[in-house]
């Protein structure tokens, strides 16, 4: 079965390579005045989102690239949260560069440290092919979950599941993930050394 859904990985994978979205020239020194204000809930150890209650998730560590496709969807509206949809609604391209690339330059010093050197789980090993054998991404359009809450992924799955969030590769990968596995697998990407909360400067 692991087999299958790492093939289909593969598959899915090949295709949106070709349609991967051009990013802007970004300039985290421009993108440290907006990207502060995001520091107030992001910056906070363990700050929760109030409905549903859930830690908004650490970026320190994040990908410059990943920030920059979430804020993307959020303006878009492929995903959802009336917070993240407001802010990023009042932001140019140019602007959401800038800003990922502030928010991708602090706090990632686990991450460039490597992480962890996890034992093979068999339920991660689609996971594998984008997030990395330690969760740690091999893609900047890809996120890293090494470290991020738990309760944080198992929402985002849950979404990805239920066609909350959209997108072509998780929507198709989340839907073969076994309903009894979808919350070990948040448990064991939040175990893993990585992501941190970020810190004003």
């Amino acid at each position: 079965m692991m087999k299958i859904v790492a093939s289909a990985a593969i598959l899915l994978l090949t295709a949106v390579f070709s349609t991967q979205p051009a990013f802007a020239e970004a300039d985290a020194a421009a993108g440290k005045e907006l990207g502060y204000t995001c520091l107030g809930c992001h910056g906070i150890e363990g700050y929760r989102n109030a409905y549903p209650s859930y830690r908004v998730p650490k970026l320190g560590g994040q990908k410059a690239g990943y920030i920059e496709i979430a804020l993307r969807g959020y303006r878009a509206g492929t995903r959802k949260h009336p917070t993240m949809e407001a802010q990023a609604t009042s932001l140019t391209d140019q602007e959401i560069a800038d800003v990922s690339a502030y928010l991708a330059s602090i706090g990632g010093d686990t991450v460039a440290a490597g992480g962890s050197s996890p034992a093979p789980f068999d339920k991660a090993a689609a996971c594998a092919a984008c997030h990395g054998q330690n969760g740690i991404s091999v893609n900047a359009a890809w996120p890293t979950l090494a470290g991020q809450h738990e309760d944080y992924l198992l929402n985002v799955l849950q979404q990805y599941r239920d066609g909350t969030r959209g997108d072509p590769v998780m929507g198709a990968q989340a839907a073969l993930i076994a309903e009894e596995d979808v919350k070990k697998l948040a448990l064991y990407f939040s175990r893993l050394d990585g992501l941190e909360t970020t810190k004003p400067e």
